[in-house]
């Protein structure tokens, strides 16, 4: 009960660069990613012909706490890569996922260990099957975020890798950042 009475928190998705993504036009791709948290969904802008895309875009959602996992659907988290068409129905490209559980576990060690400074590696997240992690990750706190930069694998495709860096950032850890920064 009391973790509801905190209000509610940010994830923050911020989507890099795809590379090796499969062709689905004649020599190329104008991909586009969707990301799917919980019941919101948004999506990045479309680079035209290219197979190793730069975004650069972050996403905002607000979350009672990281839960779930981010299927780049459900507690995921969600994404899905398309190739932009003008006259016919956009091309999969495959799609990746990562549990947001060890984010959640780290922010509650943060939380545990009281940490409001500095930066520390709270947790190591070993690719398997709740996620499409390409190689190990570290769920890392500074500024007031909890964060982990993950290469991601693309699945049900012939080729692709997503980068992707997730952050939480609850109420008090953002407040506590802001001050220690003055």
């Amino acid at each position: 009960m009391e973790e509801a009475g905190r209000g509610c928190g940010l994830l923050k998705v911020v989507v890099t660069h795809g590379r090796n993504l499969a062709v689905r036009d004649f020599t190329s791709s104008d991909p586009y990613v969707i990301v799917h948290v919980a019941d919101k969904t948004t999506k990045t802008k479309v680079i035209n012909s290219c197979l190793n895309p730069v975004w650069n875009e972050e996403m905002t959602f607000s979350m009672k706490e990281p839960v779930g996992i981010i299927k780049f659907n459900d507690h995921h988290l969600w994404q899905e890569v398309f190739d932009w068409d003008r006259f016919k129905y956009d091309d999969k490209m495959g799609q990746a996922f990562l549990d947001l559980q060890p984010v959640a576990a780290a922010t509650k060690l943060r939380r545990a260990l009281r940490l409001t400074a500095g930066e520390t590696n709270l947790r190591k997240v070993n690719p398997d099957a709740d996620n499409c992690l390409l190689s190990d990750s570290f769920v890392t706190y500074a500024n007031g975020e909890v964060a982990i930069d993950a290469r991601l694998r693309l699945r049900e495709v012939e080729s692709g890798e997503l980068f992707v860096t997730i952050k939480w950032i609850e109420p008090d850890s953002a407040n506590t950042g802001k001050q220690a920064d003055h």
